[in-house]
């Protein structure tokens, strides 16, 4: 099968490229309002960009309540989604108003941060803290704005929960990090194997 994806003349019940472009991991992105109410939202179009700089990247479909928080503070905290908090990142993704709290809404524990403001997830075992850099209006080839956001961040402090070191290595496969695969699917990692670079 071909199709083109700004036509979506796939033919089938959902547009399968999410599915194909799969794992992603989750970027489970927390924030404060002006009004200082913690946001919790994750986001399936995410990932780490640069290492140094330490820079990741996150793209949200409109001024989402993130975003509008993360421009107006500069700051915000990428949480590890994990599998087993699965069924809490899917309940933060329901939209609420702005003075309600997600955390609230899916009873997470907050625990403060050291270099940001906003609040990170007390059950994650890793989280970044992150400094703005620069919120950028996604444009299509022919130049118009898509209506999406793509935000960077650069991280600037490191939370790890050292349970998961070994023998001076971060074990992957026991933090279980959980990615979107499509649809309404998720997965995790559970199972690494090494394979040293051909010299």
């Amino acid at each position: 099968m071909f199709y083109e994806p700004s036509r979506r003349d796939h033919g089938l019940p959902h547009d399968p490229l999410k599915a194909i472009v799969a794992p992603r991991p989750i970027g489970w992105i927390s924030t404060l309002s002006p009004e200082g109410t913690p946001n919790l939202a994750p986001y399936s179009f995410f990932n780490l960009v640069s290492e140094n700089p330490s820079i990741l990247a996150f793209s949200s479909d409109g001024w989402k309540h993130s975003v509008s928080n993360i421009r107006d503070s500069g700051e915000f905290v990428w949480n590890l989604a994990t599998h087993e908090l699965m069924e809490q990142v899917n309940l933060t993704s329901k939209p609420i108003g702005p003075e309600e709290s997600e955390f609230d809404l899916a009873e997470l524990d907050t625990a403060p941060c050291r270099m940001v403001k906003p609040p990170r997830v007390a059950a994650s075992p890793a989280a970044l803290e992150c400094v703005l850099i620069e919120i950028i209006e996604i444009k299509d080839r022919h130049g118009r704005w898509s209506g999406r956001l793509l935000t960077l961040g650069e991280i600037v402090g490191v939370h790890l929960d050292e349970r998961y070191i070994e023998d001076g290595l971060v074990r992957t496969e026991r933090l279980q990090p959980l990615a979107r695969a499509g649809y309404f699917d998720y997965g995790w990692t559970d199972k690494v194997r090494s394979i040293p670079r051909p010299k």
